[in-house]
């Protein structure tokens, strides 16, 4: 006799539901995640699902913790104190990496889930290292995690559509109307038509952003009226 709705759901936990929404809105996006669509994937009623989620906003509170679990954050070294934080950022930005449809969501939850917190800690302990005073730390910490949100978010070309066919077409459309702007006036631009559309090495790109966050951060320490 096939299970029921109700014994199917029993078997479900909040982080096997957690992982299958993600799975939904980095296929198709935040709007496509709802509670109906995710009891439809597991074959169970919405209602069944109440039980571990109140409403959507509770919802995609654990897809965003379910992301931040992956954060693996390196063990305290002997490294200078800037060296350390750009591996502790590295950490983060790479459990963000896959997800760039959704990994604006854990900007509201860094203060709340475990993996947030211990990153929060992790970081503002090494800036306090660094010379900052706690208070201080804490901007800095809380701005710093915010732009590496942004650099996921707005990675050029991540989120066009998933089909491979439509997203080329979507970027050759963009690279098309950069290359068609006047050479004249726009010379950089129109020359950088393909970087500026989608970058040559996602590696790269992450890289650069995160030396930029550190390397502005120890230019914010250096300047004492900052």
């Amino acid at each position: 006799m096939p299970p029921t709705s109700s014994q199917a759901a029993k078997r479900l936990d909040p982080q096997t539901l957690a992982t299958s929404a993600l799975e939904i809105a980095d296929a198709e996006g935040l709007d496509a995640l709802t509670i109906r669509r995710l009891a439809q994937l597991h074959d169970v009623t919405p209602m069944a699902l109440y039980r571990h989620f109140s409403d959507k906003d509770d919802l995609l509170a654990a897809v965003a913790d379910r992301i931040l679990a992956d954060i693996a954050l390196p063990e305290p070294s002997d490294e200078a104190w800037d060296v350390q934080l750009r591996a502790v950022l590295t950490s983060f930005v790479k459990a963000l990496r896959p997800h760039p449809k959704v990994a604006g969501l854990t900007m509201f939850r860094i203060l709340i889930s475990p993996a947030g917190l211990a990153l929060a800690e992790r970081t503002m302990e090494l800036l306090t290292q660094g010379g900052f005073s706690t208070d201080d730390a804490a901007e800095v910490g809380r701005q710093s995690v915010c732009s590496l949100i942004i650099l996921v978010t707005a990675e050029p070309g991540a989120t066009e559509d998933t089909d491979p066919v439509a997203r080329e077409d979507g970027l050759r459309a963009k690279r098309a109307s950069l290359a068609a702007l006047s050479p004249h006036r726009y010379p950089l631009i129109t020359s950088a038509a393909d970087t500026l559309v989608c970058p040559a090495s996602t590696d790269r790109y992450y890289a650069l952003g995160i030396n930029l966050v550190v390397a502005g951060i120890r230019g914010v320490l250096a300047d004492p009226d900052a």
